[in-house]
């Protein structure tokens, strides 16, 4: 029973210890252990580049080391959520606002993959607005 309760916890932190981010299309899908994340492209509004993530009350998830993962609320705009999906806090984090108050904080562990992840959501976010002008 021990070592099942330890392969168990072993797993879960496995699960959680990073994110796995795949773009497909005009959709971004953000997993990291059980939380998820699945946004349009098109529908996000804004894309920035953070050095700190503010200071809010957490609903849901875990901080370990440099770690953020979670639902967290925002302290003036209680009803806004927020999703943390930051393996490295010291690195800078992509934020994402979509569908006008949802934001979403991201990053690797390793900046560099951070720094491409920015590029291909911006070169999509570029398309998905010129396609959307193309058609209006």
């Amino acid at each position: 029973m021990i070592v099942l309760v330890l392969i168990a916890c072993i797993l879960a932190f496995v699960a959680h210890s990073k994110n796995w981010i795949k773009t497909e299309g005009d959709r971004v899908q953000i997993l990291s252990g059980i939380f998820y994340e699945d946004i349009q492209i098109s529908k996000m509004d804004s894309l920035n580049w953070v050095d700190k993530i503010p200071q809010m009350e957490r609903k849901r998830g875990f901080s370990a080391w440099a770690v953020e993962k979670g639902i967290f609320l925002d302290s003036l705009n209680p009803d806004k959520r927020i999703s943390v999906f930051v393996d490295n806090l010291r690195n800078r984090k992509i934020k994402m606002v979509y569908g006008d108050s949802l934001v979403v904080f991201l990053n690797y562990s390793d900046s560099v993959k951070t720094d491409i992840l920015y590029g291909q959501l911006s070169e999509q976010k570029e398309i998905s607005k010129a396609q959307f002008l193309d058609e209006n």
